[in-house]
């Protein structure tokens, strides 16, 4: 099933049931409300009667779509984890790391699958970057590469937009090149685990202003999604609610320094998950 956040006009978010084109409201079945992140662990106890809900059903174009989950305790990324993503990387002067590379991307960086990208005064290199999302469904410590699926609760499609001169100079950890406000949009709804056969096998596309930038399959990792979580988990705790963006493929702006101007739209889509769509804005 695809849960999302909406808003009706000038409401407060609520929960609600993708179905085609059309959203159903699960805020008031018993026991969901209208956080997605807390319901993360009930999920499966919950499918029957959000599956059932018959609330007020809306058309998609007349809500206004919400990040998913808007309060994560984490939001983490993994760099240059895709084999042609390193290459480029490298070719753009950047270390190729020899385990797995993690940042924190900070939670307030969370934008909504159709939210404007703030362009900051202080840059000219803001970059794109189309990512799985994987979004944590149990509290989890030490957990295996076999069982590391039954930890995860759904997936996302994310943008790890990047501001590449505060990335790689002025942030050696890249939190702050990877923080910056608007810059995590995320969505457009969590499709659950049990949608997807197999989130290795999907086709990433990223375009901007209609012309096709990154075009590339998940399978082509290389730590997969279950691999990051055994990983992670022999450090920190992972919390429902928790996001992982996955890596991202080839085709980014910093190799070639064609990074986002004003105006720009950046739609990012994952074969099954949906699309994400955003307008890259001046600085007020």
């Amino acid at each position: 099933m695809k849960i999302a956040r909406y808003r009706v006009g000038a409401g407060d978010a609520r929960l609600g049931r993708v179905d085609d084109d059309r959203i159903i409201d699960i805020s008031d079945v018993p026991g969901v409300g209208t956080s997605l992140r807390a319901i993360l662990p009930e999920l499966d106890s919950l499918k029957a009667a959000i599956l059932q809900a018959d609330g007020q059903s809306y058309s998609l174009d007349s809500v206004v779509l919400e990040a998913p989950i808007d309060d994560p305790q984490k939001y983490l990324g993994i760099g240059m984890n895709y084999k042609e993503h390193a290459e480029e990387a490298r070719q753009a002067g950047i270390a190729i790391p020899t385990s797995q590379m993690w940042f924190n991307k900070q939670v307030s960086c969370i934008n909504g699958p159709f939210g404007d990208i703030v362009k900051p005064r202080i840059s000219d290199a803001l970059d794109y970057e189309i990512e799985l999302g994987v979004v944590i469904g149990q509290q989890c410590k030490h957990v295996s590469v076999e069982d590391a699926r039954s930890m995860i609760a759904g997936y996302l499609v994310t943008n790890d937009v990047s501001v590449r001169d505060w990335l790689q100079k002025r942030s050696p950890t890249f939190t702050l090149g990877k923080s910056f406000d608007t810059h995590g949009p995320i969505g457009p709804w969590l499709t659950t685990d049990d949608e997807i056969a197999d989130p290795l096998a999907l086709r990433m596309r990223l375009t901007v202003n209609g012309e096709v930038r990154q075009d590339w399959p998940t399978d082509d990792m290389i730590y997969n999604i279950y691999e990051q979580i055994a990983y992670l988990t022999q450090v920190m705790t992972l919390m429902p609610g928790d996001i992982l963006a996955t890596g991202t493929p080839a085709g980014i702006g910093a190799p070639t320094g064609n990074f986002l101007r004003i105006n720009d739209v950046v739609r990012a889509e994952i074969e099954g998950l949906g699309a994400i769509e955003n307008r890259v804005v001046a600085e007020a």
